[in-house]
């Protein structure tokens, strides 16, 4: 298969798509500028270089599948070396499946001529392996450098990594916050350090951080993921108010309950359960509105929402009851 773009051509190309995003995007006058997207929507993922960070499972490895047969050119990242190769063959063979180099999925009624167009763009290269671990002194620094030698850049880079324990107040222990908080939060700061000088100098790009909605308010058995996904939320918060006049987007995902191997975890009923792909789905949909942030699904989340405009004492009251905790 044929190499990712140059960095000039992907440059020229990058620039032309986004202003032409832009502009179907915004609507006129001061309505338009109101309910206009935060973030440039991304539809056409043919070629784009996207490194996933924590993509070995659950969402993340969902959300490299579908990228993959939209075309992307993919890297992943995750601890388990094993698992993250057998996910890189897994969309390898995902692209190959769709049988174009972004795939049948939402080609709209002008399909042939989409499908000429597609035909006509380079391959993607095969997907990459990077293993790393977020909390270990160098590892996304070297993943880096080792990427941007076979890239020269990035369009998108998705810090999903992250760890969950369901503790109890009186559970709490120096090992497990130190745990949590070094992953969930310090590693996703530092791999966002470790690649915005790149995105600044290409002054194009994208940043996501996967945040959760147990970050919206404290919930029981959340006593140190909650405050970690909190700090993130805030965390994209700021970066999108930096980085946005910069031309750098920055995208906050916060998924309700997915079934992956950390949420196998709970002893309770999950209400609106969803499956990584389900979630994957979600994700891209929010990606091709220029969301800030993809909250899913929404009659769970907007409930979520809801209950932070309340008085404390009316909130503990209904947490309460509703987790019978």
């Amino acid at each position: 298969m044929s190499g990712a773009p140059g960095r000039a051509e992907t440059a020229a190309v990058s620039a032309s798509e986004r202003g032409a995003a832009q502009a179907a995007w915004r609507p006129s006058g001061a309505r338009g500028r109101l309910f206009a997207p935060l973030n440039t929507p991304i539809r056409d993922w043919a070629g784009k270089r996207v490194w996933i960070v924590g993509a070995s499972s659950g969402i993340g490895e969902a959300l490299a599948l579908e990228l993959a047969r939209r075309g992307a050119c993919l890297a992943l990242s995750a601890r388990g070396a094993t698992r993250l190769r057998a996910v890189c063959a897994a969309c390898d063979a995902a692209a190959a499946g769709a049988g174009l180099p972004s795939g049948d999925a939402g080609l709209s009624a002008n399909a042939p001529g989409e499908r000429a167009k597609l035909a006509a763009e380079p391959a993607p290269t095969e997907t990459l392996a990077l293993p790393l671990d977020l909390s270990r002194d160098g590892e996304i620094e070297r993943a880096r450098d080792a990427l941007l030698a076979r890239w020269g850049g990035f369009d998108l880079v998705v810090f999903n990594a992250g760890t969950y324990r369901p503790l109890r107040a009186w559970e709490l222990s120096v090992e497990a916050v130190r745990e949590t908080l070094e992953l969930n939060l310090v590693g996703t700061m530092s791999g966002v350090a470790a690649v915005l000088p790149t995105l600044l100098a290409q002054g194009r790009g994208a940043l996501a951080l996967v945040g959760s909605v147990a970050g919206y308010g404290g919930l029981p058995k959340a006593t140190v993921y909650g405050p970690s996904k909190a700090a993130l939320i805030n965390f994209a918060e700021v970066l999108h108010l930096d980085l946005a006049p910069r031309g750098i987007d920055v995208f906050l995902i916060d998924p309700g309950f997915v079934a992956t191997p950390l949420t196998a975890q709970n002893d309770f009923t999950m209400p609106a359960l969803q499956t990584p792909a389900q979630a994957a789905e979600a994700i891209v949909e929010g990606f091709a509105r220029g969301d800030f942030e993809i909250h899913f699904p929404k009659r769970f989340t907007r409930v979520l929402k809801l209950l932070q405009w309340l008085p404390r004492r009316a909130y503990f009251a209904l947490v309460r009851r509703a987790t019978g905790l």
